[in-house]
């Protein structure tokens, strides 16, 4: 399961570049890379996971500004094509997942 955070927050004031900066160090934390500017991903093991990862992205939410959330299943994601330019790129990697017995 891949989580994704498309996202469109104003940079006008002090306090908005703040809010954009403070929205993008929580995701990282939370294991968040960047796809494109303003648009992070995450692999999960399931969907109890994913749902784990989203009520925390939930709970940072920048005061304002756009924020989309949504999933796809790994077959989904492995069906999405990528270029860079007019030459296709190679698909960001699925996480090796660790499992403790």
């Amino acid at each position: 399961m891949w989580i994704f955070v498309f996202f469109d927050l104003p940079t006008e004031t002090k306090k908005d570049r703040k809010n954009y900066a403070q929205f993008r160090k929580n995701l990282q934390k939370d294991g968040f890379t960047m796809m494109q500017y303003s648009i992070y991903v995450r692999h999960c093991s399931s969907r109890e996971n994913a749902d784990v990862h989203i009520r925390r992205v939930k709970s940072f939410l920048a005061p304002k500004g756009e924020i989309i959330i949504f999933s796809l299943t790994d077959k989904q994601f492995g069906m999405m094509e990528f270029f860079r330019s007019q030459k296709e790129a190679e698909r960001p990697g699925t996480p090796q997942q660790l499992e403790l017995f």
